[in-house]
């Protein structure tokens, strides 16, 4: 089976059309019928079928296009690990942190790893947790920081410390001048991440557990550096991380909305994918959080 036969089939795949796969690809439509020819030869089984103008993938097409991406990604880490080993050089890191972590923890834990070891490469990505955890299943990340989401047999994640995710308004906000309740908070709107989010996800049912309907949202954004700008000038409330209501900045504008009933407790880990390739680099960021995670820990 040909390598470059796969990579045809998996653009044919990706774009159900023929005449489109050969012009991102630069070939001619008879040349990739013959690669997946070639394929299906090799394979004993038909990989496409038509659908009038269109083609679709077979059951076996399907499985071939999760291997084939699978194969594809093995190759690329054993390029790297190659290179790594021969170059000698520490390697680089492709490192996702979800938006309420990084600017508490990224700035000590990229000054210690640059101190032990100074030619390392950092590429830092900061996202919402369900694109992370994307990202990094798909081999585009190294590894992730962001709430645990145990249960992934793909996934090995190592606890680093634990925060608190607390409903938040603006100082100045109605929902501080009477008796303060979750079925209280119903009547007020929000500005929440979107609901593929974990902490969305957990704030929805939270009011659903006390047969509460859940938050009525008036923006979502999924950029968390926005929400306490947005907290602050509207009378929307939100759920954030204590650690960035408690921070210098938002003190003064900011206050937290004092439920034990959507108080929510959850670990941080670090993950990378199990079986796959680690630089040097990536062991070494692995092995310090896993060792003492918090020490990199700091308020802004």
């Amino acid at each position: 089976m040909d390598l470059r036969d796969l990579t045809y089939f998996e653009t044919i795949a990706r774009t159900g059309h023929l005449g489109k796969a050969a012009e991102l690809l630069h070939k001619s439509q008879p040349a990739l019928s013959k690669s997946i020819q070639r394929l299906e030869e090799a394979l004993g089984a038909q990989l496409f079928r038509r659908e009038g103008r269109r083609i679709r993938l077979t059951e076996v097409g399907e499985l071939l296009l999760q291997r084939g991406r699978q194969l594809q990604l093995s190759i690329a880490e054993t390029e790297r690990e190659v290179r790594d080993f021969a170059s000698g050089q520490i390697g680089t890191i492709r490192l996702g942190c979800s938006a309420s972590m990084a600017e508490h923890l990224l700035p000590q834990l990229a000054s210690f790893l640059l101190e032990r070891a100074p030619e390392l490469r950092l590429k830092l990505s900061i996202g919402q947790d369900d694109i992370l955890r994307e990202s990094l299943s798909s081999g585009r990340l190294d590894a992730i920081i962001c709430p645990l989401n145990a249960g992934d047999p793909h996934l090995l994640t190592f606890p680093i410390l634990q925060d608190e995710a607390v409903v938040v308004a603006s100082a100045d906000h109605p929902v501080f001048s009477s008796l303060i309740s979750i079925a209280a908070l119903c009547q007020y709107r929000w500005v929440l991440p979107g609901d593929a989010v974990a902490s969305r996800r957990w704030i929805d049912e939270a009011f659903r557990s006390h047969q509460l309907p859940a938050p009525t949202v008036q923006i979502e954004a999924n950029a968390v550096s926005l929400l306490p700008r947005l907290i602050a000038k509207t009378q929307l409330l939100s759920f954030l991380a204590r650690e960035t209501l408690v921070s210098g900045r938002w003190q003064s504008t900011l206050r937290e909305v004092p439920i034990q009933e959507t108080t929510m407790t959850r670990t941080v880990a670090v993950s990378v994918r199990a079986e796959a390739y680690l630089a040097p680099a990536v062991r070494l960021m692995v092995e310090l959080l896993k060792a003492d995670g918090k020490r990199f820990f700091t308020e802004i």
